[in-house]
């Protein structure tokens, strides 16, 4: 496919005539072609209008119709092929293997969201029947059922130029909600934004959907950005990257003069909880994994482990040193754009200029401009808990290990820490209840627990978890992976009375959906 430099707005192209956003291969330094130039305000009110124009019909398809569509989503995207792969690779600096994968996962998580419409839960439907004869007052019929939003701005990440990009899970989640769906590309990935976006287009057109199910735009700067959020035809907006540029969408969000939702996902550190008695028996092969989870993806993962806590003594001192010569033995790879290496760089300096720190290893320089070298660095916790600097995330292949008096002190740098996306706790049997003591804390600062394991890698099922308290998230109530994250683009709407005629299928009393509901407090067999 001959990449184009157009943006997308419903079934049409469009030659953008606003300054031009060019990806950058970060190994090398090449620009690469075609420019992207940028939509004017005219053309954002268009791809707004059209999505406004196909809501009330597309939240409406049947639950076939959409999980084929999902599906065809799906097969379009595997039909590019290597190109895909290779414009990604280009543009990233992320390797095959990788971007392969998170192929998988982009196509694997439309399917899922395919079964999950079929299914028909996320409907959710409560029916409660009149009950005319009920002393002291008779009750009205009434029924529930959860109906999409309204058209959605999905923002891609930087990150993730397939998995949380165009066809990311933020996209699938709006389209199966029933949502029509305006992605704003990220600049470092265009090309592989159009490859995505048009094999989005050719699976509304196969569908034979309304044609503002799906538009992609390009531009520099920030005004596409806010122009979307403010649209009043925009009514949710999901977003993945820093913790500014979630803060600044979300005031703009708020204050419209119909305020409406921004999922972000903006800032996490991840904590690591090494428990004495897994310390103890296993220090030197945690310190190996935990070099390899850190420099994963060059450490630009959202759930990269960037702290780690525990108790001073002979263990963590072997677990430093282990730690300490895995990490020199690490090589940079090259980071996904030079600004986010620059940012890195001035991250990694940060830490190293506290007075407070100390710098316990450096990884190998990468072969590339814009490798970031691994960085280990080491304070306690008396300076962690009065310098709320300390907890800042530097976003790449950074660690920060604090040392703490005993099991009661890692507790109170754990009632400290501001929101999560996960908590890690390496523990033994030994340990359970010092864990037990810690656990509360744990829940509410993450969103998601693991024992034994590492916080890099994020399944994409139904029990995921990918969320937390602010900053991990702008929403602690919703996540951004998983099949629950359908219902940050729905709201319920209750049927009083109405004639059965003029009922959604979803709340008749033949169940012509065969979905599952809440019948007068009882679920249906």
């Amino acid at each position: 496919m001959t990449l184009k430099g157009t943006s997308l707005i419903g079934q049409s192209e469009l030659a953008g005539t606003t300054e031009a956003v060019s990806a950058i291969n970060p190994a090398t330094g090449e620009t690469l072609e075609p420019a992207y130039p940028g939509v004017a305000p005219a053309d954002i009110e268009r791809a707004c209008q059209l999505a406004a124009d196909a809501f009330d019909t597309y939240r409406e398809t049947g639950l076939e119709a959409r999980a084929t569509f999902l599906e065809t989503v799906a097969s379009e995207i595997e039909g590019i092929g290597d190109e895909l792969i290779e414009r990604a690779m280009a543009e990233s600096g992320l390797p095959r293997a990788r971007l392969e994968g998170e192929r998988g996962r982009t196509c694997g998580q439309l399917r899922m969201f395919a079964k999950v419409v079929r299914a028909g839960e996320w409907l959710d439907v409560r029916i409660d029947p009149a009950q005319p004869e009920r002393q002291p007052m008779p009750r009205a019929d009434l029924r529930q059922r959860h109906v999409a939003l309204g058209p959605v701005a999905v923002f891609g990440a930087s990150n993730f130029p397939l998995a949380f990009s165009v066809a990311g899970g933020d996209t699938a989640s709006a389209l199966a909600a029933g949502c029509p769906v305006v992605v704003k590309a990220h600049p470092a990935h265009p090309g592989a934004s159009e490859l995505v976006g048009r094999a989005i287009q050719a699976a509304v057109r196969r569908c034979e959907l309304p044609e503002g199910v799906f538009s992609l735009l390009f531009g520099a700067g920030n005004d596409l950005g806010q122009a979307l959020v403010q649209d009043p035809r925009i009514q949710a907006v999901g977003f993945t990257g820093s913790r500014r540029g979630g803060q600044a969408l979300t005031a703009l969000a708020q204050a419209r003069p119909q305020p409406i939702p921004v999922y972000a996902e903006m800032s996490s550190i991840n904590p690591v909880f090494l428990m004495p008695s897994a310390l103890e028996a296993r220090g030197e092969a945690l310190a190996d994994a935990f070099a390899g989870s850190l420099n994963m993806g060059a450490g630009q993962f959202c759930t990269n482990p960037g702290l780690i806590l525990a108790v001073k003594g002979a263990p963590l001192d072997r677990f430093v040193e282990a730690a300490a010569k895995a990490v020199a033995g690490t090589q940079g790879q090259t980071m996904l754009t030079p600004g986010i290496h620059a940012a890195y760089d001035q991250g990694v300096k940060a830490l190293a200029d506290q007075s407070a720190v100390t710098e316990v290893a450096r990884g190998q320089d990468g072969d590339s401009a814009n490798s970031g070298q691994p960085g280990l660095f080491l304070t306690d916790a008396g300076h962690f808990l009065g310098d709320e600097a300390l907890q800042a995330e530097v976003f790449g292949a950074s660690s920060l290990i604090v040392a703490c008096d005993d099991p009661a002190q890692m507790r109170q740098v754990a009632e400290q820490l501001e929101g999560q996306l996960t908590a890690t706790l390496q523990m033994d049997d030994a340990d359970t209840d010092a864990v037990r003591t810690l656990l509360p804390t744990l829940e509410r600062r993450a969103g998601r627990i693991l024992a034994n394991g590492w916080p890099t890698g994020v399944e994409v099922c139904h029990a995921m978890v990918h969320g937390g308290p602010f900053p991990a998230t702008s929403d602690s109530r919703t996540t951004s992976v998983g099949s629950a994250a359908i219902h940050r683009f729905l709201r319920p709407v209750c049927y009083q009375d109405l004639p059965e005629a003029l009922l959604p299928e979803a709340v008749r009393d033949a169940n012509p959906l065969g979905v599952t509901r809440l019948l007068d407090g009882q679920r249906e067999s």
